[in-house]
């Protein structure tokens, strides 16, 4: 009996499920229904995947709680449906709700925040229903005004964020599902193997590049780690590098996954809404920023590999890159259809469901990959595309909650002023301030709340003091994504870590150094609009070439060698060199490159000593 029932659960779901995507597919390719209907149908169906997939007590089917708690849900959302023209003609704010409002209002409310606690953990609920208090009790928000704000309006649980979940989210979480299921994962791998398996350190280079690939699919670092992670790490160990490291590697390397055009976290598709611009927009800011990150930990794992001796693979352990190529690249097809799209002008969702649909029929064009194309997988892809969508769609939701508190009581201009007092008009205190804030935040909670936190308190007081808006917002957003490898909550090292059996600490901190680059480069293009691709070619070129080689030293200063083994006053040297090169400015940048030039003459010296110790002595000819 409890097998059957189990098996019936399982049937549903994945019903739901599939439903879920091929309803979310249908409005992308025809357009979607007015807001309430789109975005509540759209809840409607994160709501049952999270009570039949997640249930109350720690068992593996839904009890009878779980099943009223679902139906509560449905009703909930539904009462909208129901009475639509009612609450469409009503004047918000100034007639009363009805009775009926009432119980299905604050019964979604308190549902969103258990349906979210269920998936992502308590941080985020729990920071709604501080704001929730906050708002009936220091702020004097009426209790009618509130529920008015929450409930009955898209102002709140049914605002711009869930419209995010609903129109941008699942459709590209789908192509990453399709991408996976089709083939692709191996293909990044290989890839990834035959460009650099044979360099110094090639494993780790190969961790690098095949998490940047997963990770602008995926846009999730945890999940990213735990794809490319089962290979990449033990390869890494086999190879020599120590296990905190390769855990370090790999964490880092699928973090950036979220910040790596053209398929970013979801945050990056909030950011375009609360900007008003195109998605092909926030890539173009992105790009290099996310190519600095990821230039520096090639350096890093480079540098650590020639101060510990490390070799790459064998020829027999690396495919060739025409081989690879010949038999799955055009697995690549979908990702190009998705970069075409855009530049053709088109949504991005749209251009994300070309690249779905793309997936399975492109793995039909080649034997190597005809296999993956099955009934099984494209059902496997429209399941796990929906349940991979749940927790931005449950966080979209609730952070819904904390965004309705914030606008309707002036608390965004509060903070605004607040954190302009403490910093005391100084950018850079209130750029740390919002460096500390966007860390702790994202270690309670994903990076899309996180991001919209942030956005609702910080970054308003970033911008007044002179900030362009694609800066301060994309400062936020690098920095609730960091939290992912900053101890002592950095799950994606937590995850790496438990794959490489290494200490937890010596993970992070190796993660951090890795990293360094990330935690920087958001401060460089506050500063230097033009490494966003702003401003004048002359200037982005300028900005682009110091900063790589800013990085590049950065890397070498903290782990230890450039072309030879650095010193510690050779380390000091190339930490400060990076510093001022990453810094913009003419009179900063020849100062950088005066130390740079330094470093590399005295290491130049110390090879040419070593070389001369280790050359056999010749003796005179007779």
């Amino acid at each position: 009996m409890a097998t059957t029932y189990a098996r019936g659960v399982g049937l549903l779901t994945a019903v739901v499920a599939v439903a879920m995507s091929l309803y979310h597919m249908w409005t992308t390719a025809f357009g979607p229904p007015e807001a309430v209907f789109f975005r509540g149908t759209h809840l409607i169906f994160a709501f049952a995947l999270v009570f039949l997939t997640q249930p109350l007590r720690q068992r593996r089917t839904p009890g009878i709680e779980d099943w009223i708690l679902l139906l509560l849900a449905i009703g909930s959302v539904g009462w909208l449906f129901f009475d639509y023209q009612r609450i469409v003609f009503r004047i918000i704010y100034i007639d009363a709700p009805e009775p009926a409002d009432w119980f299905w209002g604050w019964t979604c409310v308190l549902l969103v925040m258990e349906a979210t606690r269920r998936v992502i953990g308590w941080a985020l609920p729990a920071t709604a229903l501080v704001f929730l208090v906050l708002a009936l009790t220091v702020l004097d928000v009426e209790l009618p005004v509130l529920l008015d704000q929450l409930y009955l309006t898209t102002e709140g649980i049914f605002g711009s964020t869930l419209g995010v979940s609903a129109g941008f989210v699942v459709v590209f979480v789908l192509f990453g599902a399709f991408m996976e299921r089709s083939g692709v994962g191996r293909l990044f791998m290989d890839f990834a193997l035959a460009l650099t398996g044979r360099s110094v350190g090639g494993p780790g280079k190969v961790a690098v590049i095949s998490s940047s690939l997963f990770g602008s699919v995926s846009g999730s670092a945890v999940a990213n780690v735990m794809v490319t992670g089962q290979v990449t790490i033990p390869l890494m160990k086999r190879t020599g590098f120590r296990p905190q490291f390769a855990a370090a590697v790999e964490a880092v390397a699928s973090t950036g996954g979220q910040i790596m055009p053209p398929i970013m976290g979801a945050a990056a598709f909030v950011m375009a809404e609360f900007l008003q611009v195109q998605y092909l927009e926030v890539i173009t800011w992105a790009l290099l920023p996310a190519l600095l990150f990821y230039v520096a930990a090639f350096g890093a794992v480079h540098f650590e590999a020639k101060r510990t001796g490390l070799r790459g693979l064998s020829g027999e352990d690396v495919p060739k890159l025409s081989r690879v190529l010949g038999a799955s690249g055009h697995l690549f097809i979908p990702i190009f259809i998705i970069l075409a799209g855009l530049f053709l002008g088109y949504s991005a969702p749209l251009s994300a469901l070309a690249g779905t649909l793309a997936c399975f029929p492109v793995a039909a064009l080649s034997a190597n990959s005809r296999e993956t194309v099955t009934l099984h997988n494209v059902w496997a892809a429209l399941v796990e595309g929906a349940r991979g969508a749940l927790g931005v769609a449950m966080a979209c939701a609730c952070a819904g909650i904390v965004i309705g508190v914030i606008t309707i009581s002036g608390l965004g201009i509060i903070f605004t002023q607040f954190v302009l007092a403490a910093a005391q008009n100084s950018l850079i205190l209130a750029l740390v301030l919002t460096m500390v804030a966007g860390i702790i935040l994202g270690m309670g909670m994903p990076t899309t709340p996180a991001y919209i936190v942030m956005v609702a308190l910080l970054v308003p007081a970033v911008i007044k003091l002179g900030v362009v808006e694609p800066a301060a917002h994309l400062f936020a957003f690098y920095f609730a994504i960091l939290s992912a490898i900053t101890p002592p909550v950095a799950l994606a090292v937590f995850a790496a870590a438990g794959l490489a059996k290494s200490d937890l600490w010596q993970s992070g901190l190796a993660a951090v150094k890795m990293g360094a680059a990330g935690f920087i480069v958001p401060f460089m293009f506050v500063y230097s609009p033009s490494l966003l691709l702003i401003g004048d070619w002359i200037d982005i070129l300028h900005a682009s070439l110091t900063a790589t080689a800013g990085c590049l030293l950065l890397a070498a200063g903290l782990h230890g060698y450039l072309i030879a083994r650095a010193t510690w006053l050779e380390r000091a040297l190339s930490i400060a060199a990076a510093l001022t090169l990453i810094k913009p400015g003419w009179l900063t940048d020849m100062i950088g490159i005066g130390l740079a030039a330094l470093v590399v003459a005295m290491q130049f010296a110390t090879r040419r000593r070593k070389a001369a110790a280790a050359a056999p002595s010749r003796l005179p000819l007779p």
